[in-house]
């Protein structure tokens, strides 16, 4: 019956995972120990060949707003001037204004040659998945962002990655006053299964 029990609550958590945009938050402030928590939980994601891969950059307090400056920083920097819109820098320097922590999100390549860079940056998926469903769990809101800088070498370089570590986004945790919206998918499980 505890399973049984134990099984039902899993599955409520997966299926009420959801994104909330960093503009939803309310900017009530998550305790650092809970973070940590989160963390943790994220550490338990699986690794080929025990390379953990994962890299997390934590922003919280003021340092939340001194990154989202610097993002927008570094769009303005390295961004060609034609290709400069101010709405996007506006956006990335005000992102992070009612949330309480930021994560980047970061794959450090493993020393094993042999384990594909893909296999690293699913291991880097489920820490995060295993991240965000600790957060649902406890009531957080979360979004995870690649948009900006994410993927430019300056950013990498903001971050002291090496040339074989990848960001792959950003983690906006929070609280928010909005329900939680009913979920769905648009293409029926039976597109995306086949069964032998």
């Amino acid at each position: 019956m505890e399973t049984n029990t134990t099984t039902s609550y899993l599955e409520k958590i997966i299926a009420s995972r959801r994104t909330v945009k960093p503009t939803s938050m309310n900017g009530r402030k998550i305790a650092d120990e809970t973070v940590q928590q989160l963390l943790q939980m994220a550490d338990w994601a699986p690794t080929h060949g025990y390379t953990e891969p994962w890299y997390f950059v934590v922003y919280g307090g003021d340092k939340v707003q001194e990154f989202c400056t610097a993002h927008a920083d570094l769009y303005k920097q390295f961004t060609p001037p034609d290709k400069f819109i101010a709405g996007s820098y506006d956006k990335l320097k005000s992102q992070g204004d009612l949330a309480s922590h930021v994560i980047a999100i970061c794959m450090k390549r493993g020393s094993n040659p042999k384990i594909p860079v893909v296999e690293e940056i699913a291991a880097v998926s489920c820490a995060v998945q295993n991240m965000w469903l600790s957060a649902t769990s406890q009531g957080i809101a979360a979004y995870w962002g690649s948009g900006g800088m994410t993927f430019h070498p300056a950013m990498q370089d903001y971050l002291g990655l090496g040339d074989d570590d990848q960001v792959l986004g950003f983690f906006y945790l929070g609280y928010t006053d909005d329900p939680v919206q009913p979920g769905k998918r648009l293409k029926p499980l039976s597109e995306k299964v086949k069964w032998m």
